[in-house]
């Protein structure tokens, strides 16, 4: 495992949570692992849970439909909308919860934000930030374990990149 960490900070008065993690490698790999369906699969999921995609195509006006998929099979959809794309600079994405079609659940947390990818003198920093429209959202998000379940998802790809398997 690397020395870099991930970074989360909530402010709630904000309603965003930004989370930042530098990797060892150049911005093209990092840029591949947060854009390629196959290779999200593999890290996207906090284990023991795992993202399973249906359909991908990473372009503005677009989508990513996955299930994040538990121990004992039970799916739980979320839908990744692609607003703009700057290649191997960033993303502006949507980010809502679903069903297994991709009709959004407007009982739970919708966000909008950017992932922004950074050359650094030893790899790539990654700035992936969301935006909710309510307090009451961003808290909910922060109940449902957000902090610990992308820290463990940046653990796993930092192992993948670490382990060369991407």
């Amino acid at each position: 495992m690397s020395a870099n960490s991930t970074q989360v900070v909530k402010d709630l008065k904000d309603k965003s949570i930004l989370v930042s993690r530098e990797f060892n490698a150049p911005v093209a790999l990092v840029w591949r692992a947060f854009t390629d369906s196959e290779i999200l699969d593999k890290w996207w999921g906090p284990a023991p849970w795992r993202a399973e995609t249906k359909f991908q195509d990473f372009s503005v006006g677009s989508y990513w439909l996955y299930a994040m998929v538990g121990p004992e099979n039970q799916k739980h959809w979320a839908r990744m909308n692609y607003l703009s794309i700057d290649t191997h600079k960033d993303f502006q994405l949507e980010d809502v919860f679903c069903d297994e079609n991709g009709i959004v659940n407007p009982e739970l947390p919708v966000s909008r934000g950017s992932n922004v990818f950074t050359a650094t003198a030893t790899g790539t920093r990654v700035e992936f930030k969301m935006y909710y429209s309510t307090e009451e959202q961003i808290q909910q998000i922060i109940d449902m374990g957000f902090e610990q379940g992308i820290t463990i998802c940046m653990e796993q790809l930092d192992r993948l990149i670490l382990n060369s398997q991407i």
